[in-house]
């Protein structure tokens, strides 16, 4: 008797990303999101050049036509008043850098309870950034001296910026970790939306027996 001729075995179709994403363990998205992280956080903290930060110190004092009540408040206004063209316009000067490098570079800071501004300056250059805070401290003076007669408050140096002999951006390693940290993240929440295997993805499985041949066929009772 002749044998019929085994049919060719069906060639198995790519699986569909979507199925892949399925097949993949758990723990390999968050495995991917802390290496990408890591490295990207990484590469960040060694591409990005370090940045230096100096704060300088005034302190408002009241004439004794006034009262210390009136130079806490003169001090939240001078704090305010830093920063702008009133002031930067002298400070350019003295810190040898356009008004819009000290707009964007320095910020000002006052406290709730003593009359006090805090000026600081920052920079990819150490010395730099020493004199454009001691510059906007100094033009900040010379523009309380202008209104003390209306304000009976005159403001005076408590303490001049120093040259920081250390960076106040974070290192390589501390973004790295900040990276990884967020990848943690980002990888647990694409693993809550992370498509999950259905009943029919696990029928499709199961092995299906291939077609028997005549010869098999003959030897079954």
């Amino acid at each position: 008797m002749t044998e019929c001729p085994t049919p060719p075995a069906p060639t198995p179709r790519k699986r569909p990303l979507l199925r892949r994403l399925k097949a993949l363990p758990p723990w390999s998205l968050i495995a991917v999101g802390t290496v990408t992280g890591g490295l990207a956080g990484g590469a960040y903290g060694v591409l990005t050049p370090p940045a230096y930060s100096a704060t300088s110190y005034v302190v408002a004092v009241p004439s004794a036509e006034s009262d210390p009540q009136s130079a806490l408040g003169f001090a939240q206004a001078y704090g305010r008043v830093a920063t702008q063209l009133a002031v930067l316009g002298d400070a350019q000067v003295w810190a040898g850098v356009p008004v819009k490098t000290l707009r964007d570079s320095v910020r000002s800071a006052t406290s709730p309870d003593a009359p006090m501004v805090s000026l600081t300056a920052t920079s990819a250059r150490a010395g730099l950034a020493t004199d454009m805070a001691n510059a906007v401290s100094r033009s900040l003076i010379e523009y309380a001296k202008d209104t003390k007669g209306a304000t009976h408050v005159e403001l005076l140096q408590l303490s001049r910026a120093v040259k920081p002999t250390e960076p106040s951006s974070a290192p390589p390693a501390l973004t790295g970790l900040v990276g990884a940290s967020a990848g943690v993240l980002l990888g647990g929440l694409a693993l809550l939306v992370r498509p999950r295997p259905t009943a029919a993805d696990a029928a499709r499985t199961v092995a299906v027996p291939g077609p028997a041949t005549a010869a098999d066929a003959q030897g079954q009772p």
